[in-house]
C-alpha cells in the first residue's frame, strides 16, 4: 500500500490549515484525496482548528463568568445553560447568609423529610 502523505504534502496541508483555508479546499488543491482524510490527518498532526478555539472561548468565559459571580451582590441562581447568549444569573435580593433569593433558597435547600410528606401525602389521596 502506497503511503499518500508525503512531506511536501503533508507541509502544504498545514501550510493551508494555518491560513484557516477550508478542508474541502485543501482536498480539492491537493487532489486524489478525500475532505474527511484532510480533517483525519490534520488533527493526527494536532492542527485541529476546533480544540483551540474552543479552549481559547471555554477559557474566556469562565474566567468571566467566575469574576462576575464573585462580583455579585444579588442571586447568584443561574438561569439557562452557561454556553448559551441568553445565559444570566437571577440577580434579586439575597437572604443574608445565603447566596440566593427567597424563591431560590426554597429549591436549593430542601429537607429531604419534606419531599418524602409530600409524595406520600400526594399517593394517599390518590386511592
Amino acid at each position: 500500500m502506497k503511503n499518500y502523505w508525503t512531506k511536501s504534502k503533508v507541509d502544504k496541508l498545514s501550510n493551508m490549515w494555518a491560513k484557516g483555508v477550508p478542508a474541502r479546499e485543501i482536498a480539492n488543491k491537493l487532489g486524489n484525496v478525500s475532505r474527511n482524510a484532510v480533517i483525519g490527518k490534520a488533527n493526527r498532526l494536532g492542527l485541529s482548528k476546533k480544540a483551540k478555539d474552543q479552549d481559547s472561548k471555554k477559557d474566556n468565559k469562565d474566567f468571566s463568568l467566575s469574576s462576575l459571580v464573585a462580583d455579585m451582590k444579588g442571586c447568584k441562581w443561574p438561569i439557562g445553560h452557561p454556553g448559551d447568549e441568553d445565559f444570566y444569573f437571577c440577580g434579586k435580593p439575597v437572604i443574608p447568609g445565603k447566596p440566593y433569593c427567597g424563591e431560590h433558597c426554597l429549591i436549593a435547600y430542601r429537607r429531604k423529610d419534606n419531599n418524602q410528606k409530600i409524595k406520600k401525602f400526594f399517593k394517599l389521596n390518590t386511592d
